[in-house]
C-alpha cells in the first residue's frame, strides 16, 4: 500500500508542472523591434474552422502579412473569398495612422491584397 501512495504522489507532483507548461503554451506574446503581436490558439480567430483546408498555417500567413505591411495587427480571419485559391487569411494592420488589409492565400502564401481600408490613402 505504501508503494501505491508513493506512486500516486509521484504522478501528482508531475501533473502540476505539466499543467502549468500547457497553460504557458496556449498564449505567448512576442515583441519585435517594430511590432508586438500575440500568438493565438486556432479557436481565437474568425474562420478557424476552415484551417484544416489550408496548407499555410495562420502563423506563417501572419509572418508574411507583417513582412508585407509592418505595424500592429488588430484583426485576423480565415475566409472563403474570390481570388487566388478562394481561401485566404485576412489581416488588419495599423500603420502610420491608417488601417490596411493584407490578404494572404491560405494555399500558396501569396499576398493577394495590401491596401488601405475605407477612404485612407494607400
Amino acid at each position: 500500500m505504501n508503494l501505491l501512495v508513493l506512486s500516486m504522489a509521484a504522478v501528482a507532483s508531475l501533473a502540476i508542472p505539466l499543467a502549468g507548461a500547457r497553460a504557458q503554451m496556449t498564449s505567448q506574446t512576442t515583441t519585435h523591434a517594430t511590432t508586438t503581436h500575440t500568438t493565438v490558439t486556432p479557436a481565437t480567430y474568425k474562420g478557424h474552422g476552415l484551417a484544416a483546408k489550408a496548407t499555410v498555417s495562420i502563423d506563417a500567413a501572419r509572418a508574411i502579412a507583417m513582412k508585407t505591411r509592418g505595424g500592429v495587427m488588430t484583426d485576423q480571419e480565415l475566409e472563403k473569398e474570390a481570388g487566388g485559391s478562394g481561401l485566404r487569411y485576412s489581416f488588419d494592420i495599423k500603420s502610420g495612422g491608417h488601417t490596411y488589409e493584407v490578404g494572404v492565400d491560405a494555399m500558396t502564401g501569396k499576398v493577394l491584397e495590401n491596401k488601405a481600408e475605407g477612404k485612407n490613402p494607400d
